[in-house]
């Protein structure tokens, strides 16, 4: 009678200790991770911080050795940065190219996107191959010809020289062509018996389920050309068309880098996008995910 009793004290003993191993490699497991992601975080976060340290430090501490980790808070490189260029300028000329590169890549990724998903004409799958060799292509083995097309339209030194070209977008057509694919034919059949058109069906119907990757879309084209430096540096002359990212070359002369103020400059210029994408950093992972996800129906 003894050993039934041993036998279910010793399972006993043996379940218990089993969960509780489980749980010490959980434990250990998510230890594991939170470590990496510390790490991660501390690695991708240390150049905007050590540009932040840049920006508050003398200019005789900037290459010194060893470096110093903390700041001296001379803010008044962040005035003398401000003062170099006429910034306010700089902000709104990028603020007008990044809405109307947006708003034009959006409706044209809409309408091209619905074509290559929707509808069916011939040569479709061609030209829509043809659409994504253009991703293989590096801009920058284009400038030169770009610059002789631009100049014999007489665009140099102007808006439409940095919006007009980029107002389609490969990445936006395709991700919204894979959007509708994944659309149900039962609601193009249903609003076919309502009497709809293939444009009504696009903006009452498509459209505002597409709002994930159109979000997507929108933040994507919004962030590069804040960020565009390389075209706009070559096509244009002016600040008075010229965007943030060319008046940042304010502070590299021939005599050298003025270090504290171009770090003063780059962070008065990135904190404005760095605060939208985390108001909408949401919206952009959702978005992102839902578009790649599609519609399942």
């Amino acid at each position: 009678m003894t050993r039934p009793v041993r036998h279910d004290e010793t399972g006993a003993a043996s379940s218990s200790v089993r969960p509780a191993t489980g749980r010490g490699a959980r434990r250990i497991r998510r230890g594991w991770q939170a470590v990496v992601a510390a790490a991660l975080l501390v690695l991708f976060l240390f150049p905007f911080y050590w540009v932040v340290i840049t920006s508050l430090n003398h200019t005789s501490q900037v290459l010194q050795f060893p470096p110093s980790f903390l700041p001296h808070w001379v803010f008044r490189n962040y005035a003398r940065a401000w003062s170099e260029a006429p910034w306010l300028r700089y902000f709104l000329n990028t603020i007008f190219i990044a809405l109307v590169t947006t708003l034009l890549v959006l409706v044209t990724s809409v309408l091209a996107g619905f074509a290559f998903g929707s509808l069916r004409f011939p040569g479709k799958n061609l030209i829509f191959a043809g659409f994504l060799s253009i991703m293989m292509v590096p801009y920058v083995v284009l400038i030169i010809p770009d610059y002789i097309v631009l100049k014999d339209l007489h665009w140099l030194n102007t808006y439409w020289a940095q919006i007009f070209p980029f107002a389609g977008s490969v990445f936006g057509i395709f991700l919204l062509r894979q959007f509708f694919l994944s659309l149900p034919v039962e609601l193009w059949e249903a609003a076919q018996i309502d009497g709809a058109s293939r444009f009504r069906f696009l903006y009452q119907v498509a459209l505002p389920s597409a709002r994930p990757a159109l979000v997507t879309i929108g933040i994507y084209t919004f962030l590069g050309a804040w960020n565009s430096f390389l075209w706009p540096f070559i096509m244009t002359s002016s600040p008075t068309v010229q965007p943030i990212e060319v008046g940042l070359s304010t502070f590299l002369g021939t005599n050298g880098t003025d270090w504290t103020g171009l770090s003063a400059a780059v962070v008065f210029t990135t904190l404005p996008v760095m605060i939208l994408f985390l108001v909408l950093q949401r919206e952009f992972m959702t978005g992102a995910s839902a578009a790649t996800g599609g519609i399942k129906g």
